[in-house]
C-alpha cells in the first residue's frame, strides 16, 4: 500500500483530451492560492482526511469531491482561467 494516492484527472478542451495526474497535496497547493489571489470560498475543497485515507471507499468518495471541486472552479472562471489552476490542469502543454 502506498503512502499517498494519485488522482487521475482527464481534462477536455475542445477535441484535446488528456491526463493529468495529482496528490491530495497538490490540490491543497493549488486551493491555498486560488483563496489567497481570487478569494474563492475557502471551504470549497474537501477537507483531508487522515483515518483510512487509503481505504478505497474514501479514495472514490475524494476523487467524486475533486472533480466536483475542479468543475466549480471552470464554472466561477469560464472566461479566463486562473494562471495557477491553468497550469494545474497542464493548459500550457496542450491548448494554444
Amino acid at each position: 500500500i502506498s503512502s499517498f494516492q494519485v488522482y487521475i484527472i482527464q481534462v477536455s478542451v475542445g477535441n484535446h483530451q488528456w491526463t493529468v495526474k495529482h496528490r491530495y497535496s497538490d490540490f491543497h497547493d493549488l486551493h491555498e492560492k486560488l483563496v489567497a489571489e481570487k478569494k474563492i470560498d475557502k471551504n470549497l475543497l474537501p477537507p483531508k482526511k487522515m483515518i483510512g485515507k487509503n481505504s478505497k471507499s474514501l479514495v472514490e468518495k475524494r476523487q467524486k469531491e475533486l472533480e466536483v471541486y475542479l468543475q466549480t472552479l471552470l464554472v466561477k472562471f469560464p472566461v479566463t482561467t486562473p494562471k495557477v489552476l491553468s497550469h494545474f490542469l497542464h493548459f500550457h502543454l496542450y491548448v494554444s
